[in-house]
């Protein structure tokens, strides 16, 4: 799996790197937030270590960016002790948050903690451009929802719980993780968010919400798109 070390000290960078491929990890190396998303633009990249510090472009800015389009895990780091600091990471879309100095080995263990999490819920669900279950087609190059030839406009929070689902037909999901997966944070209270979301989007693919063809309920568990 490949890494992406963003950090404009390079001394922290290279010990970061040596710890990383001593378990075989590929690294990846970036000094700023702007080399960073050339990086993810160019190659795969299956988490990110973020300093929060840098010239050009800082970590915060950058991590935003990066969850416009992507879920890649993101493990912030700072010189900032402050709870507000963490915060503020965390609410920018960071997955996990480490202060300087950090115990190498403390930061691995919570690189394979995070790469567990983002293998079963994570973007490697996304192997392909074109997801598509009978007469509904999803087209993630170009962020085009049809059904039975026609075109579906549906808001960024809906494409993205579709597309989740479509992914992955036939598996179910909880509204925990259906939410931890697009909200990128801890469910508390999600499940009305959810399935407000639920409702609207199947009012836009469905002929009859009532009786869903693709997007159907599992009582007690979650939602799942049918597999056709």
């Amino acid at each position: 799996m490949n890494i992406l070390v963003c950090d404009d000290d390079r001394e922290i960078v290279e010990a970061i790197r040596i710890y990383l491929e001593n378990e075989g990890y590929t690294v990846l190396k970036a000094s700023d937030g702007l080399e960073a998303l050339q990086i993810i633009e160019s190659q795969p990249v299956h988490l990110i270590i973020m300093d929060i510090m840098m010239p050009h472009m800082d970590g915060l800015r950058a991590t935003i960016k990066i969850r416009e389009e992507a879920s890649i895990p993101v493990i912030m780091l700072s010189a900032k002790a402050e709870d507000t600091d963490k915060i503020m990471g965390l609410n920018m879309g960071a997955d996990d948050y480490m202060t300087k100095p950090f115990n190498p080995l403390e930061l691995i263990a919570r690189v394979k903690s995070q790469l567990r999490r983002y293998t079963t819920l994570g973007s490697l669900e996304f192997r392909d451009s074109v997801y598509q279950t009978g007469g509904l087609v999803i087209d993630d190059e170009s962020k085009q929802v049809t059904v039975d030839g026609e075109e579906v406009r549906l808001t960024p929070v809906q494409y993205k719980i579709l597309r989740l689902l479509t992914a992955n037909a036939g598996r179910v999901f909880s509204i925990d993780q259906i939410y931890a997966k697009v909200w990128q944070e801890d469910a508390y209270g999600a499940d009305n968010t959810v399935a407000v979301h639920i409702r609207r989007i199947r009012e836009k693919i469905e002929i009859n919400p009532k009786e869903p063809k693709y997007l159907k309920v599992v009582w007690g568990i979650g939602y799942k798109v049918e597999k056709l």
